[in-house]
């Protein structure tokens, strides 16, 4: 609980102002650990009935709808506010870690001068204060603004890079993991220092390796003759007409494309379709996290076009939701 504040006087507080009786918490892989912590103090300070979601929880786009409906209000942690619900309330669960250690390894690692500035929404509240630093060792800091998707400077999600769409020569990217910052050096083609302020240490971020993963993908799926193409039910993921537009590119090169309509996307939930390839308009982290558990090669719609020559290997892309 210490990294993270999740914003617990402000819960009772809303609970306790409307007066809610059920009360409904949504919680991403990362932070259900604390999920039964933060029930207990909830019924034991408010009297309310707590309802755990147990379903993957992939972010803001991704609300739990069933749980929402039967609770008197439902809060979503981990991630900032993704569309308009009655009863959701979004507790981004802020860092409480010192950032500045990594961040000072990181400029160890810089080659430029002009450094744009991302991060997730745990961290985007002490970019500032990263800024400050950077500035302070004689590089110009940069922190653009995304879309309405992104709704904080500098903030990149996992579908979304449009805040690293700036002037600038290079990033440092704070947080752990390297799914965003590779999305990123992939989008914007410059490169990027991952600053993990958790385990105190940088590195660069390569996509090399990860294009000729994604190169093997393709390869694999050039022979394939009937695609499904995944279309997710959730409100945040919904891509029905980029569906439809893959579907009329499939046909125009004599291959057969089914539109699948699924809520959660899993390797055992397309088993049974027996398809030669799958091609993901859902969470696009699907795609690259999960992509060695498919039976089948499972492609961005990128990557897609690339299979039907629609696309140039040089003009490879990141699958993003953009507004």
């Amino acid at each position: 609980m210490e990294q993270f504040d999740f914003d617990l006087e402000r819960i009772l507080k809303t609970i306790k102002d409307k007066n809610c009786k059920k009360v409904g918490l949504q919680f991403p892989e990362g932070l259900k650990r604390q999920a039964i912590n933060i029930a207990r103090e909830i019924e034991e300070k408010t009297r309310a009935n707590v309802i755990i979601s147990g379903n993957p929880c992939f972010g803001a786009c991704d609300i739990d709808t069933i749980l929402a409906g039967s609770v008197d209000i439902l809060f979503h942690f981990g991630h900032a506010g993704m569309g308009e619900y009655e009863n959701v309330v979004f507790i981004e669960a802020r860092s409480n870690i010192d950032i500045i250690p990594a961040v000072k390894t990181a400029l160890n690692l810089l080659k430029a001068n002009r450094i744009g500035l991302i991060t997730t929404v745990q961290h985007v509240h002490k970019l500032e204060e990263a800024c400050k630093v950077i500035k302070e060792y004689g590089k110009e800091c940069v922190i653009g603004k995304g879309d309405p998707r992104a709704i904080y400077p500098g903030q990149v999600l996992g579908c979304n890079f449009t805040a690293a769409r700036v002037d600038c020569e290079e990033f440092i990217y704070i947080g752990s993991g390297i799914f965003h910052p590779l999305g990123v050096a992939i989008a914007t083609k410059k490169r990027v220092i991952a600053a993990d302020p958790f385990l105190n240490q940088a590195v660069e971020v390569s996509p090399e390796r990860f294009l000729r993963k994604r190169g093997g993908y393709i390869a694999k799926a050039t022979g394939a003759k009937i695609f499904g193409i995944i279309v997710s039910t959730k409100s945040g993921q919904y891509r029905m007409k980029l569906a439809q537009k893959l579907k009329e590119i499939a046909d125009k090169h004599g291959k057969i494309g089914y539109i699948i309509l699924m809520d959660l996307v899993t390797p055992e939930q397309l088993l049974a379709f027996k398809a030669d390839a799958y091609v993901n308009t859902a969470c696009p982290r699907i795609t690259i996290d999960d992509a060695e558990r498919f039976h089948a090669p499972v492609l961005t719609p990128q990557e897609f076009e690339i299979v039907l020559g629609e696309r140039r290997w040089e003009n490879m892309e990141m699958d993003e939701m953009i507004q």
